[in-house]
């Protein structure tokens, strides 16, 4: 069993953001089907798909539901600095702020994580 953490970096501001998260949810499908121990963290401008895909209607919605449960949360400060964090609240993730109001990234690689960014 692999141990992966997928954070989400990408803005929310073009067609290769778009498919930089979905190919973030499809390595995410793949390690769900395998059995992985699978963290999903969504960083900096990351924090703005949160609201998105929220939306019904937005074209990757069904794969974001599809993954919802493995998100282990957001950037707390930077869901705050974009203007997200209620977005965030609503969809019921969770803020993260362990080392200065961000994720310890250094906390999932010391639990032996690969990190993969998008």
């Amino acid at each position: 069993m692999a141990k992966i953490a997928i954070i989400v970096f990408s803005d929310t501001t073009s067609i290769e953001a778009l498919g930089k998260v979905s190919n973030a949810f499809v390595l995410a499908l793949e390690a769900i089907e395998h059995g992985d121990d699978l963290k999903i963290i969504f960083e900096g401008a990351g924090t703005k798909w949160i609201g998105e895909l929220e939306k019904e209607d937005h074209k990757i919605h069904p794969l974001y539901k599809m993954v919802k449960s493995h998100i282990t949360g957001a950037c707390s400060y930077c869901a705050q600095a974009f203007g997200v964090k209620n977005q965030v609240e609503k969809a019921e993730i969770v803020l993260l702020d362990e080392f200065k109001n961000h994720p310890s990234l250094r906390n999932l690689i010391v639990d032996g994580y690969q990190i993969i960014s998008f």
